[in-house]
């Protein structure tokens, strides 16, 4: 007789309509808890936050609460770099977090949900064939060689070129958020918004 080996089941998932997060700015240790709704954008700092799903799952499953999102950083020379696309998880924060010197920013709930989805089940596997199954290799086993920084004629190592990719700025924010602001939330008196 035949046993499928079983994996997690799939649970059902709720569509949220927004998104928390939290922002740490490394210099002041200020912490700012922010909403924002999906495919909004809210600068915190230098960082242009967007997040474009957030899902939690169903009282009844395990927690579970994540979202995709896009992170943008604007320079001093107003030129938008994208630092992070992907998935964030709100019970580990640190798996897919925002590398940036000054700012960090993970996601941390999803609120106002009550759309829930229901995921296709997966069809059951074929049984394994009873051929004996072959190692694959990998076709270059091997990294490249890495490059030595560039040097000027002083002998001086140049400076890394900023990481990120080039984008045009997708809309303006809605919410600006300065962890060295006085007031509610760091909010920025000038930007008007409301939350």
């Amino acid at each position: 007789m035949w046993t499928a080996a079983t994996g997690p089941a799939l649970a059902d998932r709720i569509k949220n309509p927004t998104a928390v997060f939290a922002g740490l700015d490394k210099v002041t240790g200020r912490i700012i808890s922010f909403e924002v709704a999906i495919d909004e954008t809210v600068q915190f700092g230098a960082l242009q936050i967007t997040p474009r799903v957030c899902w939690t799952r169903p009282p009844t499953e395990a927690p579970r609460t994540d979202g995709f999102v896009e992170v943008d950083e604007v320079t001093f020379n107003n030129e938008y770099r994208r630092i992070f696309t992907g998935w964030m998880f709100a019970d580990s924060p640190g798996l897919h977090g925002v590398e940036h010197p000054i700012y960090d920013v993970w996601l941390t709930d999803c609120k106002g949900g009550t759309e829930v989805i229901v995921d296709p089940k997966d069809p059951e596997p074929p049984p394994p064939s009873d051929e004996p199954r072959r190692p694959v290799r990998p076709a270059n086993p091997l990294p490249p060689p890495q490059q030595p920084p560039a040097s000027d004629q002083g002998g001086r190592i140049g400076i890394e070129p900023p990481r990120g990719v080039p984008v045009q700025p997708q809309q303006r924010p809605s919410q600006r958020f300065f962890p060295t602001n006085p007031g509610p939330g760091g909010r920025d008196p000038a930007a008007g918004g409301s939350n």
